[in-house]
């Protein structure tokens, strides 16, 4: 069951992966009737090193150049040319401040009124000829290539961005579970063959015959559940997708097609990973199967105590150390990889990986904190072959008085039932560590990846507000500047968002920096409390820059080359540096530095004896933005805990776990059930009643998802311990969610399925609890 549902959901996340990479080609909109369109260049093409040699490195423009005006002049006398139905909406309105004088720099540019691309109705190659000779490095589009102008195509772009890092997540987080799931289940199957086992070395099996036997049944299985788990997969994939569409992961459009005739490589990886993955998790259990004797299988009594093999120890504790070493290395050399999801995604996994490979070592040390005077003995008991021994060492009705279904006695029955059921937890640590394994691997994996989530996310929004200084915000797509008496009673301070680039790692790399450009560096320092650790932003001006910590070159005074967000190439001084914090203490420079950035945000601050409302009234008035007070831009930018699109997603992930939790547990109290009917038998014979064992064996199982969730909370402290280390070297602020509710509702689950397991398979038992 756990191979099968891994390869459905792997098979249907490949499908929808897929169907992203390969998505559906829009026809163009905005210049359908166009046969080519030239547009502005939208690209920056650096020179790096690679070595001894040169090479180039390209990324996109955070301001796409406009068609020079000579080049318009050019196409117009090859053939018509037309405007479009719409031009890109930031470019359209970064044109119209252009136009009116309104750009961030508050100046108007002599190539007024330049669209971002044009549709011309002419030859070609002549269009072709033409764009070369201009030497604007200007694009030239035909047939579908079109719609790269169109608006709907960046949006598009984005939204599938979010669709490939959900599903390459997801994908990712089924594929760890169930792998582990596979592999303790098989390792528990053959603990509790090792008689079997022996009696077939008895009767003349050779070791390199059993692993063969196993090995064989890994791969029946294997490929049976996997051939079923594509079934599933090319059932559920359409299912995913429109889940994915409504939960807002997905744009609107996505879809993928239904049964097999999408692509075939996602089920051929669903399959083969299944089986691998099969196989892989029964090949230590084989290994180990091989290594039993006749003598060893017969003399092996129902007390494993210290059955724990040397490898799985070895393995255990180098998980355990790599996971531990890891984040430690992470924390010293790149303390922000740890606020990113693929660093708290795939980083508790290792730890709970080798928690869960040690979790039958750590039970006697987790056990006895769960020990409470009056329902336990001081001294404890000891089990063996489920019944516990008495302090006279008589077993059932001696000293101890273990049961006594009726009369006076039913009070110290119930002791003897706690006594039991811990020993029974105590003494059998293969199926005490077989039941807490998952359990520890679903509480961590909810801890880490909601309690990181909703870190990062508080993170954010209180450092946000601590650089905010201003009671009003104005935010909008076409705001209009505010002259100095515009709005009387307030102090206004605009600002856009662009981009620099910058060479770093010795000239290899190309970075992009987000930006903000400021028209008026001075009331923009008076409305902000940007963290700075050295220099002065108020001494900002066109030939200088604002970095953060981050940049490879971050000393005051000092000069760095980089190019601005519309691939201008500029030599700018540093005058100030901001601590690195969350990230969005990115760089700033003046609004010469960004002609082409629209206003986006005025902070705004008021003066003493001004009324706030008539101040909102006049910025309406002014800019044509939406006006909130500082809490409430805040609370819209930043909400409190986590976006709904990440909660969603985290909650699939949880489900995921869940479920493979549930087949976990299941499968082993129903296996571990006929296994344990001698030892239930003997406790009806010592006088226990049918309940009374329902009990034992629930309680046990709820003891062990217990310990499960103890180890699990350990993994989750440890890694978001990580997560606080992390914000406080960044100078972020630091205050550590832990996600109680989803933990507790995550153990809730667990016990239940594990209790009902139990008591599923005791009643099933003939002799042990009738």
């Amino acid at each position: 069951m756990a191979v099968a549902l891994g390869v459905a959901l792997t098979a249907a996340m490949g499908v929808g992966l897929a169907a992203s990479l390969d998505s559906p080609v829009r026809k163009p909109v905005r210049f359908a009737g166009s046969p080519v369109v030239v547009a502005g260049r939208d690209t920056l093409t650096v020179p790096v090193r690679r070595g001894p040699e040169v090479g180039h490195v390209t990324k996109p423009l955070a301001h796409p150049q406009p068609v020079d005006n000579e080049l318009l002049r050019e196409l117009g006398r090859l053939g018509k040319i037309d405007k479009g139905v719409g031009q890109k909406r930031t470019d359209r309105k970064a044109s119209d401040r252009t136009r009116s004088g309104h750009t961030a720099s508050g100046r108007t540019r002599s190539d007024r009124a330049a669209p971002d691309a044009v549709g011309v109705t002419a030859p070609v190659d002549a269009v072709r000829a033409v764009v070369a000779a201009s030497g604007t490095g200007a694009r030239v589009l035909t047939g579908d290539d079109r719609r790269l102008v169109d608006p709907a195509t960046g949006r598009d772009a984005r939204a599938l961005v979010a669709v490939n890092s959900f599903l390459g997540t997801a994908g990712g987080v089924a594929a760890f579970v169930s792998a582990f799931v596979t592999a303790s289940t098989f390792a528990f199957v053959v603990a509790l063959r090792r008689r079997e086992f022996g009696l077939l070395r008895a009767a003349g099996a050779s070791r390199g015959q059993v692993r063969r036997w196993l090995l064989g049944e890994a791969v029946a299985v294997g490929a049976v559940a996997s051939a079923a788990g594509c079934a599933g997969g090319a059932w559920g994939a359409p299912v995913l997708a429109g889940a994915l569409v409504d939960a807002g992961v997905a744009p609107p459009w996505f879809t993928v097609a239904s049964g097999f005739s999408w692509t075939w490589w996602p089920y051929q990886l669903a399959f083969w990973t299944g089986l691998a993955v099969a196989v892989a998790g029964a090949w230590s259990a084989v290994w180990r199967a091989g290594r039993v004797s006749p003598v060893e299988a017969l003399r092996e009594a129902s007390l494993d105590v210290g059955a724990m093999p040397l490898g799985r120890r070895v393995v255990g504790g180098l998980l355990l150390a790599g996971g531990l070493g890891l984040l430690a290395w992470t924390w010293w050399s790149e303390p922000a990889e740890l606020l990113k999801r693929k660093t708290y995604t795939t980083q508790p996994m290792v730890l709970a990986t080798g928690v869960a490979a040690l979790a039958p070592a750590l039970v006697r040390y987790v056990v006895p904190l769960f020990r409470r005077p009056g329902f336990l003995t001081r001294r404890g008991a000891s089990g063996a072959a489920g019944v516990a021994v008495g302090r006279g060492g008589a077993v059932g009705l001696g000293r101890a008085r273990l049961f006594c279904p009726l009369g006076r006695k039913r009070g110290r029955s119930w002791v003897g039932l706690g006594r039991v059921a811990r020993a029974n937890v105590a003494g059998s640590v293969r199926r005490t560590g077989a039941v807490a394994a998952p359990v520890l691997v679903v509480v961590s994996l909810a801890g880490c990846l909601f309690g990181s989530a909703a870190t990062v996310s508080g993170a954010k929004a209180a450092e946000a507000g601590q650089r905010t200084a201003a009671q009003l915000v104005v935010t909008g797509d076409e705001l209009r500047p505010v002259g100095g008496g515009d709005v009387p009673g307030a102090t206004v301070a605009a600002s856009a968002a662009t981009a620099v680039f910058v060479r770093e790692d010795s000239g290899t790399a190309l970075v992009r920096s987000e930006a903000r450009a400021a028209p008026d560096p001075e009331a923009f320092a008076a409305v902000t409390r940007l963290p700075v650790v050295a220099g002065d932003v108020r001494r900002l001006d066109d030939r200088s820059i604002v970095v953060n910590e981050e940049w490879e070159r971050h000393r005051v005074g000092e000069r760095v080359d980089v190019w601005l967000g519309d691939g201008r190439r500029a030599r700018l001084r540093i005058v100030a540096v901001l601590a690195r914090g969350m990230g969005d203490n990115g760089a700033y420079v003046t609004a010469r530095n960004a002609p082409s950035a629209p206003l986006d945000r005025m902070d705004v601050t008021l003066r003493d004896g001004a009324d706030r409302t008539a101040v909102a009234a006049a910025l309406r008035t002014t800019t044509g933005g939406q006006v909130r007070t500082a809490g409430q831009w805040l609370a819209a930018e930043y909400p409190p805990g986590m976006k709904h699109q990440t909660r969603l997603g985290l909650l699939m992930l949880l489900a995921i776990c869940l479920t493979y939790t549930a087949i976990s547990l299941l499968s082993t109290q129903l296996m571990t059930a006929p296994v344990r009917a001698p030892e239930l038998r003997t406790l009806r014979l010592v006088g226990a009643t049918p309940a009374q064992i329902r009990l034992v064996v629930g309680a046990e199982a709820a003891l062990a998802v217990t310990v499960g969730a103890v180890l699990g909370l350990a993994v989750t402290a440890i890694a978001l311990g990580g997560l606080t280390a992390a914000l406080a070297s960044l100078s972020a602020p630091v205050g550590v969610v832990v996600p109680w509710a989803v933990m507790g509702v995550s153990v809730g689950v667990c016990g239940v399925v594990a209790v009902g397991g139990g008591v599923l398979g005791v009643r099933r038992m003939p002799g042990a609890a009738a």
